[in-house]
């Protein structure tokens, strides 16, 4: 069976260096069958990619900002290129359909082309005659090797949000992915050598938590960057920063959408399936909960209902499939598990996707709709991340924002309402990082950062945007005072920028 191996120092690792009690299954979430294993690096073989992104660093940080700047652009043409390979790959593993995929990969291209304007977001200040013949300036620098460990939901949208500032800032990167779907980022590395990118500027390691531990202990790495669940962000984020290390550990959500009495129940109900079960509820973003608001519910909850049965649920690589399987079979069931039990809770089952059969394996599971789900209950209290959809009736504004703000994660959170007046007032109260007013899933553009509050977020700075020049730079203030210049040349050329 194809072993898919680590990328260190610009080629593959050979497969012969692999321990065989160091590999994992990868499996193909349609079907369930094993279709590659992949390596498992240890402690050695970690700690040799972060040589390697050591070794590099010195004269990628010396790199010019143009030439860097012509590695993304570079790199952007062969994403697009070769977006349509790059989909099928992620379906292969994650099992999401093509669409999906392909829309990953676009939002991700957005922060490729954000870090190809890397001349503009790299300037300094200056400041003249500050005291006399005395002037300051100040420069952003790379703050050397980076580790970036990246979750299954996403592999190729994360790591390029990460990973693309990263080096455009400079830095050299050691990529650790989820070893559930770890191919996209050996393509994702070949495409960046393939642009251009020096070997040893960006690493591939697959593995478990041996690779986690020892990017999070190794004294050459200078920070880490990570997406993945609350319990293990910040866990990351202390062992890390208690090393001196700087983090940005973006954790878990539970993403509320209030429908007020007067929204647009059919606007409202597509946009709470889409948000819901989109990529079968496997995204960070996913709407997990929708707050009804006075008799709304009475309402939305049929309109949602009717929806449900037209969906295409099948093989990512059916054209007309709309949602795919779960990433594997023990998630499955924990997702299921939600649904079985919310009865004898007290919710009220409008739709139970469990109960629903598919030809041929694979981990696929229909989707569910809970009704009168009440806080304390594991559907509401639990992140899901599966197709589940709770509602939560309140009878008034103010309950529901109470409701959210209590919430111990503060991701994403969405309004549905006609009055701009409510919707100024909910954007002002809402304790949540990125608000959507009739936008269920509000993902920022590329000229913005994403990132939660509370528990969704564990260090001071979001991911990819304004924010990751922050992050993975840091300043430095130079204060001169020269005599005068005794020295000079004629040079007729055209200065370059070389």
């Amino acid at each position: 069976m194809a072993l898919i191996r680590h990328f260190i120092a610009g080629a593959e690792a050979p497969a012969d260096g692999s321990r065989p009690d160091r590999t994992g299954p990868v499996y193909n979430p349609a079907t369930g069958e094993r279709q590659h294993d992949v390596a498992l690096a240890d402690t050695a073989q970690t700690e040799a990619a972060i040589a390697a992104a050591k070794a590099a660093f010195p004269a990628w940080r010396a790199t010019s900002l143009t030439k860097r700047a012509d590695v993304m652009f570079r790199l952007r043409h062969l994403l697009t290129e070769r977006r349509d390979e790059l989909a099928a790959i992620v379906t292969s593993e994650h099992g999401k359909v093509l669409s999906d995929a392909a829309g990953e990969i676009g939002r991700g291209l957005e922060n490729v082309e954000f870090a190809s304007g890397l001349i503009d977001k790299l300037k300094g200040e200056y400041s003249e005659q500050v005291s006399t013949g005395i002037d300051v300036h100040s420069v952003k620098q790379p703050v050397g090797v980076v580790g970036c460990i990246t979750p299954f939901n996403f592999p190729v949208m994360v790591p390029l949000w990460m990973v693309a500032s990263a080096i455009a800032c400079g830095n050299t990167v050691v990529l650790k992915p989820s070893e559930k779907d770890p191919s996209a980022s050996v393509y994702l590395a070949k495409l960046f050598r393939e642009a251009g990118l020096p070997d040893g500027v960006l690493n591939v390691v697959h593995g478990d938590k041996e690779a986690v531990d020892a990017i999070l202990d190794s004294p050459d790495v200078a920070a880490v960057s990570f997406v993945g669940s609350t319990p293990i962000a910040r866990s990351i984020y202390q062992r890390a920063s208690a090393s001196g290390k700087r983090v940005q550990a973006l954790g878990g959500a539970k993403n509320h959408m209030v429908v007020l009495e007067d929204a647009d129940i059919d606007a409202a109900a597509d946009a709470a399936v889409s948000a819901a079960y989109g990529s079968a509820g496997e995204r960070c973003m996913a709407v997990s909960v929708v707050v009804a608001v006075g008799d709304v519910g009475d309402r939305l909850v049929p309109a949602i209902h009717s929806r449900l049965d037209a969906l295409k649920i099948g093989a990512g690589t059916d054209a007309a499939s709309e949602m795919g399987p779960l990433i594997t079979g023990e998630h499955r069931d924990k997702v299921a598990s939600y649904v079985t039990g919310a009865a004898a809770e007290g919710a009220t089952v409008v739709a139970d996707g469990t109960q629903r059969d598919f030809d041929g394996g694979g981990f696929f599971v229909g989707v569910s709709l809970l009704d009168h789900v009440t806080p304390g209950m594991k559907a509401y209290d639990d992140e899901i991340f599966g197709p589940v959809l709770s509602v939560v009736r309140v009878d008034t504004y103010e309950e529901a924002v109470e409701l959210i703000n209590a919430n111990p994660y503060g991701n994403g959170v969405a309004l549905f309402t006609r009055d701009g007046g409510a919707a100024r007032r909910f954007e002002f109260e809402v304790e949540v990082g990125m608000v959507g007013i009739n936008v269920p899933i509000p993902v920022p553009v590329g000229a913005y950062s994403f990132g939660g509050w509370k528990n969704s977020l564990f260090g001071d700075s979001h991911i990819y945007g304004p924010e990751s020049f922050h992050f993975y730079t840091r300043s430095k203030v130079v204060t001169t005072r020269w005599p005068d210049p005794v020295h000079s040349r004629i040079e007729l050329a055209f200065p370059g920028n070389s």
